[in-house]
């Protein structure tokens, strides 16, 4: 049985939020008490076919993320992997990310990858019963209501009526749908190997949207939608909005 690894993409530098991450990681700011990355985790968690959790980060905080990892309790088996990067100028990009981990690690399964600044609400488990009834790689998407909403922010999804994924534009100016991917990704084993492919053809893509973009011009993918909470912490307006939702929820 093929199990699965997750990836967890934490080697950002996330200038915009300075100064809180001048000297701490964004997915270990608390938001009500908790790191962003224990809300991660704990919907992780919850995929009994997961076994194994790689939190990937650079030079600068991988000490930040060991500390934290030896003191959390969890059913799950954290690696800590440090990709080497000490700068936001020098840093991988996350498809590189995403491919430093499955080379490193010799990674031949199912993927689970997810930003570790994306904090939702939504119960993985789902998405993973719509990876197995469709046998492909699956994206989370929510609709955001509003093609103003995701034009020149998100990557933009069209889906036929049976979930499929019929068109991806990365932060379109003029979008086609209100439908945005957000940073969570199931990749069946078989198309994870179609990674270096889409490093080698596009001259070292940066935005994991960007693989999305080039394996439904391959294979099928489909969507997942939710409708629960999602919170994409970019500014401090964000993360401000998170800490006042998620504090009147305890």
């Amino acid at each position: 049985m093929v199990k699965i690894k997750a990836i967890i993409l934490a080697a950002g530098y996330a200038t915009r939020l300075y100064p809180l991450t001048l000297d701490k990681p964004k997915p270990l700011l608390p938001v009500a008490g908790k790191p962003i990355m224990e809300y991660i985790l704990g919907k992780v968690s919850e995929v009994s076919d997961i076994d194994e959790v790689y939190v990937v980060t650079n030079n600068k905080f991988f000490s930040h993320f060991q500390k934290w990892s030896d003191g959390y309790d969890t059913r799950l088996d954290i690696k800590v992997i440090n990709d080497g990067t000490m700068t936001n100028e020098d840093r991988l990009g996350a498809i590189g990310d995403i491919d430093y981990v499955i080379t490193c690690e010799k990674i031949d399964d199912n993927v689970l990858v997810i930003g570790g600044d994306n904090l939702f609400e939504f119960d993985v488990c789902d998405m993973h019963k719509l990876f197995e009834e469709k046998n492909t790689s699956v994206v989370a998407l929510i609709d955001l209501k509003s093609k103003d909403a995701v034009a020149n922010k998100f990557g933009v999804v069209e889906l036929d009526k049976n979930k499929k994924i019929i068109d991806f534009e990365e932060k379109p100016a003029k979008p086609k749908s209100s439908l945005a991917a957000t940073a969570c990704y199931l990749f069946c084993r078989e198309d994870i190997k179609e990674l270096r492919r889409c490093i080698e053809e596009n001259n070292k893509p940066d935005n994991s949207g960007d693989f999305v973009r080039y394996l439904t011009s391959k294979k099928e993918v489909h969507g997942f939608v939710f409708t629960e909470g999602w919170f994409d912490i970019g500014s401090h307006d964000d993360y401000k909005e998170a800490n006042a939702v998620y504090s009147k929820k305890t």
